[in-house]
């Protein structure tokens, strides 16, 4: 007697789900060594909001890292840990930035107990 193909799929289905759900954090997820208030920076070279980001975090005065997802090692890693779809990406603390949105940027840096330079 064979199994019919739909119980096949479903358990097939159901065996993933629970790989997934069950599988933790990435080990290259910068948030798992930000703590509260770290700040990481995920870019490329190439990008002209990485560039207009990194010109806002300068202005600001903070200690970043930055990561381009093209050259540094890991960088590739971080973003898809983070499940990006483009750069830049921000991450301060436990927050993810999505694309340039300088506003929320500084919203969350300041948040997190950064002292900003002046505008």
């Amino acid at each position: 007697m064979s199994v019919p193909k739909i119980l096949v799929v479903i358990a097939m289905l159901a065996a993933g789900l629970h790989l997934y759900a069950t599988s933790g954090p990435s080990p290259h997820d910068p948030r798992n060594n930000s703590g509260a208030d770290a700040i990481v920076m995920l870019s490329a070279q190439w990008c002209g909001y990485c560039k207009a980001l990194r010109s806002d975090l300068d202005k600001m005065g903070v200690a970043y890292t930055e990561l381009d997802i093209d050259v540094d090692e890991g960088g590739m890693a971080a973003f898809r840990a983070v499940n990006a779809r483009g750069v830049p990406v921000l991450v301060v603390g436990q927050e993810v930035v999505y694309g340039y949105d300088p506003g929320r940027s500084r919203a969350l840096i300041e948040a997190a107990g950064h002292p900003l330079a002046s505008r």
